[in-house]
């Protein structure tokens, strides 16, 4: 199975480097891979040429959503271990692209791919005393030759659905590989039961960490003074991550609600085409953030933020967020608004989002297909104070009441650096 499982990678390079004649992002993950292990030879040849090198923790995601999971364990491992030297690996080029600078790892790379060869060289330069992977990252090479060497594993905010292949009649060799993991944080009692139904026990239930990641971003609270400026006291509907299709709904709503409602619209790509694209479709009532006025915004409507990194911050001006995807692939973030208190709309692809499911069944989140829909749902609960504040209220308890899968995770990685320290005592 190893081999055939080995074929089928060495088929997935052949076809992603083929890719890259068409595609700039496969380009990226081929060329992102030139001279990959001859740079990091460079660095942990010097690393471990000193007198005393620092132990290296691995951390592994495949990009940016994982990356946000990782995000809070990276930084709790940083602040306690501050003497580690953190390795950050991404397989994708948006994840690597995106945070090659960031400020809390030592060293960013790209996985090598998950060849036997490829697995066995990087254990052998990077020699990690610990290897951490974030939710589905399962390379299976990589995971055997870490096994071999007694190197400790961790998988955290993992998820697990019925459909994966570790739960098919031929998931025996898949499985094995489960099992040569320390331990697997997972997000939910499900994913836990399935585990158990494979014999799969090295098990901690701890939640997902990304509800600790949109919690600290809420405390940060950075000023935003043209928005105060901005808004003026008004009610304001924060649409973030939007493709065309939601932002008709936006525009639609702006007809109705008029001067009374404020917009602050952060399209999911800022390109050019896409600016113009909002800038012709709104006209003269709205202003891009990047030209927002210092004195008097007048009777603009919308304020376009053109402008990458902040959105997660800008959540906490909402009366009420709608997060855009929901009329394609699916939605994009819902954490982030509903962690300051903010009743939450998106499109009807939401199904495979569980904090999406359970926040609509609870009456928090409010699932729209049709723009008169949104709009007579949004007027009625901005016209109803006593329900806005109430479901605001409970919107930012869902997310406060799930906290807590970072200590959970510290606390195992601190029992298992503790008890080897004092077995090398």
């Amino acid at each position: 199975m190893r081999l055939l499982y080995s074929t089928a990678i060495a088929l997935y390079y052949l076809f992603l480097r083929l890719a890259g004649i068409l595609s700039h992002k496969a380009r990226s993950w081929h060329y992102g891979r030139k001279s990959l292990f001859d740079k990091l030879d460079d660095v942990f040849t010097s690393h471990y040429a000193s007198d005393d090198p620092a132990p290296v923790i691995w951390f592994h995601c495949a990009s940016l959503g994982e990356f946000e999971q990782g995000k809070p364990v990276i930084e709790a491992f940083r602040r306690e271990y501050p003497s580690y030297t953190i390795l950050l690996t991404f397989f994708s080029p948006s994840g690597y692209n995106h945070h090659q600078n960031y400020d809390f790892v030592d060293h960013v790379f790209y996985l090598p791919i998950d060849t036997r060869r490829n697995a066995r060289r990087f254990i052998k330069i990077t020699r990690p005393s610990i290897a951490v992977f974030v939710k589905y990252e399962f390379w299976f090479n990589y995971l055997n030759e870490l096994f071999t060497n007694h190197i400790p594993v961790f998988t955290v905010s993992a998820i697990f659905r019925p459909n994966q292949h570790f739960f098919k009649w031929y998931g025996g060799w898949f499985r094995t590989h489960l099992r040569k993991i320390n331990m697997i944080f997972v997000q939910d009692e499900e994913s836990a039961e399935l585990l158990r139904m494979v014999d799969v026990s090295n098990i901690v239930i701890s939640g997902d960490t990304r509800f600790d990641r949109v919690a600290a971003i809420k405390e940060q609270q950075k000023p935003f003074p043209l928005i105060d400026k901005f808004v003026a006291g008004k009610h304001v509907i924060v649409a973030g991550s939007t493709w065309p299709p939601d932002d008709e709904l936006i525009e639609a709503l702006s007809r109705k609600t008029g001067d009374n409602v404020k917009f602050i619209l952060a399209p999911h790509e800022t390109n050019q085409g896409r600016l113009r694209e909002l800038s012709q479709m709104l006209g003269d009532r709205a202003v891009f953030y990047s030209q927002a006025p210092e004195t008097s915004f007048g009777n603009k409507q919308f304020l376009i933020i053109d402008s990458i990194g902040i959105l997660s911050q800008l959540y906490r001006f909402a009366s009420i967020a709608y997060i855009g995807g929901g009329f394609g692939a699916g939605i994009h973030n819902i954490l982030e608004a509903a962690a300051y208190g903010t009743p939450v709309f998106f499109g009807p692809n939401y199904h495979r989002f569980r904090e999406a499911r359970e926040m609509t069944a609870e009456g928090t989140a409010f699932p729209v297909s049709l723009a008169t829909e949104f709009c007579d749902k949004v007027i009625q609960l901005l016209s109803d104070q006593h329900k806005l504040e109430t479901t605001a209220h409970n919107a930012g308890t869902y997310v406060s009441q799930r906290t807590g899968a970072t200590r959970t995770i510290m606390d195992e990685l601190r029992r298992h650096i503790s008890n080897t320290d004092m077995h090398q005592a």
